[in-house]
């Protein structure tokens, strides 16, 4: 799964990363610790232009027939072999595709019964990068719609592995339109849904303080040494 993830490029990096005027976006911070049922910017395609644009919604997927949004606290990833098939996700990935911006993930590796150790996932490159994911629009009755996104998980790469045996779906950025375009909604793009190079990517052991969600700043994502033996590993 991905429980967290870190964001620390500018909205100008982002910006021309994701090919949308800075002055189009609403503005948000660099989080360092984003976890579910935060809001976190998204890129989509607007209903109306087909452009892309970035909008502000809430980890945690409420389909629009839900009867309540507590829904959203279990699904805060999709998995990719599922998501064609399951009530919870088939709709949005037909018609409601979309990009979550990224620096790093981060996953558990667990050393003993009572021990973990958080390791931070990003490009050997220093460049951002975006989850493939899924947004919806929830109307409560009587209440203002909530938008809402999750992410789509996938096998573990070689480097992701030696952690958890599941990573985000990360999208190549030519794939960005690719993913976010909706055609023909009976062939969504599945052949994308599959682990990134681990030769692009690296990894490194973290701060520990980023398992409390209330640590937000940029050491979390210093790197800590590690013992001889997990060193080998990595």
């Amino acid at each position: 799964m991905c429980g967290r993830f870190a964001r620390r490029s500018t909205q100008k990096v982002l910006a021309d990363w994701f090919g949308v005027e800075i002055e189009d976006i609403p503005w948000f911070a660099p989080t360092y610790n984003a976890a579910p049922q935060s809001t976190q910017p998204v890129v989509r395609l607007n209903d109306e232009t087909g452009q892309r644009e970035f909008a502000l919604m809430r980890w945690g997927l409420v389909p629009y027939w839900a009867k309540d949004a507590k829904v959203g606290y279990s699904t805060i990833n999709a998995r990719a072999e599922e998501v064609a098939s399951k009530p919870l996700y088939r709709d949005a990935f037909k018609r409601r595709r979309c990009l979550i911006p990224a620096d790093a993930f981060y996953e558990w590796q667990r050393i003993n019964s009572k021990t973990r150790r958080p390791f931070a996932f990003g490009m050997r490159s220093g460049e951002p990068y975006a989850f493939a994911g899924l947004w919806e629009r929830w109307k409560p009755k009587g209440g203002e719609p909530l938008e809402t996104f999750t992410i789509l998980t996938t096998d573990p790469n070689e480097l992701a592995e030696r952690v958890h045996n599941r990573m985000p779906v990360i999208l190549e950025r030519g794939d960005y339109a690719r993913w976010m375009e909706i055609g023909d909604p009976v062939r969504p793009p599945t052949d994308l849904l599959r682990p990134y190079p681990a030769e692009k990517m690296r990894s490194s052991a973290v701060d520990e303080r980023v398992g409390n969600v209330r640590n937000d700043d940029p050491e979390l994502l210093s790197e800590r040494s590690i013992d001889p033996i997990q060193q080998q590993l990595f």
